[in-house]
């Protein structure tokens, strides 16, 4: 899933706390901020101030699904769907 992501840095959550996604992304010169899972062995840093930055995501995701239209895709083409996706997104911004 992440193999044609070209970012500075990857942030999710603890399920997503593997050594072999963290090895693929330090050999791709990519940022984890992944926090560790509470059952790991070596103890692992995690930058909590950009682990922050998350939370604005998963905020915008859950305003997006109060639109009717968004939520339950009635668009049938993908130029459609991002049309009213940038829409909805002014209008939360314009709040």
């Amino acid at each position: 899933m992440l193999e044609n992501v070209n970012a500075s840095a990857v942030l999710t959550d603890k399920a997503y706390d593997t050594n072999t996604l963290r090895e693929g992304l330090k050999s791709r010169e990519i940022k984890a901020v992944i926090p560790p899972k509470s059952n790991r062995k070596e103890e692992i840093e995690c930058d909590y101030w950009h682990y922050k930055e998350r939370h604005a995501v998963e905020c915008m995701f859950g305003k997006l699904k109060h639109y009717r239209r968004i939520a339950t895709r009635h668009d049938k083409k993908a130029i459609n769907y991002m049309g009213m996706l940038s829409f909805s997104s002014v209008l939360l911004w314009l709040r």
